[in-house]
């Protein structure tokens, strides 16, 4: 008896505090007393917890993350001391993912940029960190994990999507569409290591935007280009301008690039990686097996950028004479030709890194005095001509590396004007065949 009076009285003095401190971590209960004077809350310091049924119990235990640091977690509003034992034991099973819930997104987001890190081609880490550390992490940083919702989600998303970038335009809705599906991957890798229960990047809306589709300069787009200075976001040269351009740069001696480029349209770092060993000029075949990247100015080699990347394309006559002089060249300027050696070189025998290539066409555009596009956009212009000359879209799909074929639907295949008059001449003659037409109106379509 003289025992219990000690503890209690014990308990009092110390402010109620019942706690032990073991393994299975701290157990105390407080209350949500205030003090008359000040207002403040007693908490642990309450005199009343000496009584049984007064307060409620709480724990606090020490856990070691995923990420192998250790962090404190706090969890209370128990009726009784082994509810909080039990609760806490059950903590104890998963503790890495616990601790993690307790983190802010943006170490959340930190800690998932680093387990990618190797996973992903370099590029696109470069891309990710990026738009977390531009948009996600200013707008979401501070939320902790356990406490972000939907709604905060939402709110980020429309605060971004009104945001200006370079050149006074709004953000696009490409840029968008990344910034939501790394927030939705980084969530819902959290989900699936018991981090969170529910993915809040899930069913976000996004402002409606049009992917951009390419058009093709003719003479009135040029001549608002050069009144206002104002371009197509995505522009492509029309084939008599494709043509003067490839005239101009017959001396160059890169040409043989430049043209399987407007022709064929590999991706700069796909050019740029080409090696002998990919060409076989006996059947007349390139094949794409790899690309260089160039991240923060350290170039490096990877596999193309999808699957369907790794592709063999054909090369017609002239592209195989083009590239027969070119591997004659070398060999007479450096005495061999290594099959593994890069097919695009500097007259030092340096290979052309994409980066580079694309300061050459820039410069090789403005001293053609051509409206202005990207190297890139020869790409979609390859695609443009092929299926001007009457290519099947399945061939154009697998010549340019696509997945699918909605890809090249929507964004790269642009009908040339001319194109587009001879089709609907061709459709117009096809319907009139089952139109019996005044001879007056017929006359004047014969004109």
């Amino acid at each position: 008896m003289i025992m219990v009076c000690l503890l209690s009285s014990l308990s009092g003095c110390l402010g109620g505090w019942v706690a032990r401190a073991n393994e299975a971590g701290l157990v105390y209960r407080r209350c949500g007393c205030r003090c008359g004077q000040t207002g403040r809350q007693l908490g642990v310091r309450c005199e009343r917890l000496a009584e049984v049924d007064h307060g409620r119990w709480y724990f606090a235990v020490q856990l070691t993350g995923i990420d192998e640091r250790r962090v404190r977690v706090r969890r209370g509003g128990f009726a009784s001391r082994a509810e909080a034992e039990r609760a806490c034991w059950v903590l104890r099973q998963v503790p890495g993912h616990e601790a993690a819930g307790m983190w802010t997104l943006r170490r959340w987001l930190e800690f998932w940029l680093s387990e990618n890190e190797g996973r992903l081609r370099p590029s696109t880490m470069v891309n990710y960190r990026g738009l977390v550390n531009d948009y996600l992490i200013p707008q979401l940083g501070h939320v902790r994990m356990r406490k972000l919702r939907t709604r905060d989600a939402q709110r980020a998303m429309d605060r971004i999507s009104h945001r200006h970038v370079r050149g006074g335009r709004l953000i696009s809705a490409g840029t968008l569409n990344g910034i939501r599906a790394v927030l939705r991957s980084a969530l819902s890798a959290a989900r699936r290591q018991g981090v969170i229960d529910r993915n809040p990047g899930r069913g976000l809306r996004l402002p409606n935007g049009a992917r951009p589709r390419a058009v093709v300069w003719d003479a009135e787009r040029e001549k608002a280009w050069n009144d206002t200075g104002v371009r197509p976001r995505v522009a492509v040269w029309g084939l008599h301008q494709v043509g003067r351009f490839l005239e101009a740069v017959q001396s160059d001696p890169l040409f043989a690039l430049w043209w399987l480029v407007a022709l064929r349209g590999p991706r700069r770092g796909e050019i740029a990686g080409l090696r002998w060993e990919d060409i076989n000029l006996v059947d007349g075949e390139l094949t794409i097996r790899e690309q260089v990247v160039v991240v923060r100015g350290v170039e490096r080699l990877g596999p193309p950028k999808s699957a369907a990347g790794v592709r063999t394309l054909a090369l017609d006559e002239f592209s195989v004479r083009l590239l027969t002089d070119l591997w004659h060249r070398q060999r007479r300027r450096f005495g061999w030709v290594d099959p593994k050696q890069r097919v695009f070189l500097h007259e030092d025998g340096r290979p052309v890194r994409p980066d580079w290539l694309t300061r050459r066409f820039a410069k090789l555009v403005k001293n053609v005095d051509l409206p202005p596009v990207r190297l890139h956009d020869l790409r979609h212009g390859a695609a443009g001509i092929a299926s001007a000359a009457g290519v099947g879209l399945k061939q154009i799909q697998e010549d340019m590396g696509h997945h699918t074929p909605l890809t090249t639907i929507e964004t790269y295949i642009c009908v040339f004007k001319q194109i587009a008059k001879q089709a609907v001449r061709a459709s117009a003659e096809l319907l009139l065949q089952h139109v019996r037409v005044r001879a007056s109106l017929a006359g004047a379509y014969q004109a």
